[in-house]
């Protein structure tokens, strides 16, 4: 190679020239990957966590994210009055409520 090819492959007009719809096409592939693989499954789980926090009624047996047992005594919007022990309720975050007790020990 003489000075000339060095100097015109260092300015970016050498042997390689364009190429950048396959950058854009590559960048295009992994954002659909990233959708199917990471996105969709989260939003779906979400919305089976939403429709399960629907569904909750006084009298059901749930766990909560700090991995209190108990049983719902009331439902308001945004808590819900669990009882873990005899006379004995704690006021809980609606949002910290996951799965229900019959459905741990399904999965055991």
């Amino acid at each position: 190679m003489n000075l000339q090819t060095i100097l015109l492959q260092a300015e970016g007009g050498g042997i390689e020239g364009g190429g950048g719809y396959g950058t854009l096409i590559m960048m295009g592939a992994i954002f659909v990957i990233f959708y199917f693989f990471m996105i969709r499954p989260q939003m779906k789980r979400q919305k089976e966590i939403k429709k399960f926090r629907e569904a909750l009624q006084a009298g059901d047996k749930v766990i909560t994210s700090g991995g209190i047992h108990g049983k719902i005594k009331e439902l308001k919007d945004d808590y819900v009055m669990l009882e873990i022990a005899n006379n004995i309720t704690v006021k809980i975050d609606k949002g910290s409520v996951f799965a229900t007790a019959a459905d741990t020990q399904q999965q055991k």
